[in-house]
């Protein structure tokens, strides 16, 4: 690791699930062990949602990524924990889900089968889940439907070619895990997102105590807006509806939760692009002048890189401009 890569040891903490938070954990790693992730555990889905309804365990799937991603890119392990079956009774299932589930029956706790499975895999800080109780994501669209279940959400309003009013956690009052509280209040800094903004972001800060916890932490806190829109969730989209979603979730929402919001302006490869708008995904676009009054600071820059024709964000990139800002 060079000498640039090793000046920081930050405490940081990415609140979030799934391929956003993984893709930001794997950038910070090259320059802090200090890491926490806090993750979501409203998936009711694929393998995690037949592990969830089968053993009454919390999904795994969104951990087992958080995991993987601060974990040694060149482990067999990883390999191993990344393998999906093809066929048979277990299709479509991760290896490292039933891994967790396994540790889960082993230990009869959850959190213990998370920190064993961390060992293993010797990753670079911890990972955590928002939540030790079992919650469901509800949402409410547009034209009034209500949906049940955060795997349904995106596609049913798609189907009613409608968009997201609200989402909310039941039961509501869910305890958060006093670690992630603790993490929170003694970080240095917060990053929030980028990742799915109704399903992955605002679940978590729905958690009874940790919007509280954003707003009294001393950490600077940082919004990575995705690049992309999401379809059934974001359509049309701009960096201001990203933001006003999620302070339309909050108790208090004058009282603010993050203080930067990270910006692309970059320009992502055209055979890229064409590839997301048909799937009715277009690029997040940033209109400063509808930020007029507000104390939101901007960093805005070229964090784009496309890997496999997938556009992702630059994490190590990201993560060198987040750690200069913390003194």
């Amino acid at each position: 690791m060079s000498a640039m890569k090793n000046k920081y040891r930050k405490r940081v903490v990415v609140i979030g699930g799934g391929t956003g938070s993984s893709v930001i954990l794997r950038g910070l790693k090259k320059f802090t062990d200090n890491i926490t992730a806090i993750v979501t555990v409203a998936d009711d889905g694929g393998g995690s949602g037949v592990l969830r309804e089968d053993l009454g365990m919390l999904p795994p799937g969104d951990i087992r990524s958080c995991i993987l991603a601060l974990a040694d890119d060149e482990s067999i392990m990883q390999q191993l924990l990344n393998y999906r079956f093809e066929e048979g009774i277990l299709k479509g299932q991760s290896f490292g889900n039933l891994f967790i589930a396994a540790m889960n029956s082993i230990n009869g706790n959850f959190m213990e089968a998370i920190k064993n499975v961390s060992d293993v895999m010797a990753i670079k800080g911890r990972v955590l889940p928002v939540t030790l109780e079992s919650i469901t994501l509800s949402a409410v669209l547009q034209d009034g439907q209500v949906i049940d279940g955060e795997s349904h959400i995106p596609a049913v309003a798609i189907q009613r070619g409608t968009k997201i009013k609200a989402v909310e956690i039941n039961p509501k009052n869910v305890k958060p895990l006093p670690e992630a509280i603790e993490a929170i209040l003694n970080a240095q800094a917060v990053i929030i997102g980028p990742g799915s903004l109704y399903t992955s972001i605002i679940p978590d800060l729905l958690v009874h105590g940790i919007e509280e916890a954003l707003q009294n932490t001393k950490a600077k806190r940082f919004y990575i807006s995705n690049i992309m829109t999401q379809p059934g969730e974001t359509e049309g989209y701009d960096i201001w509806d990203h933001i006003e979603a999620i302070e339309g979730h909050l108790t208090n929402p004058s009282k603010r939760i993050f203080d930067y919001i990270v910006i692309n302006q970059g320009k992502a490869v055209e055979e890229s692009i064409d590839k997301y708008k048909t799937g009715g995904s277009e690029h997040v676009r940033f209109n400063i002048s509808k930020f007029k009054g507000r104390e939101y600071k901007f960093i805005i820059g070229d964090y784009v890189e496309v890997v496999n024709d997938y556009i992702r964000h630059d994490a190590e990139k990201i993560s060198e401009e987040i750690l200069e800002k913390i003194t």
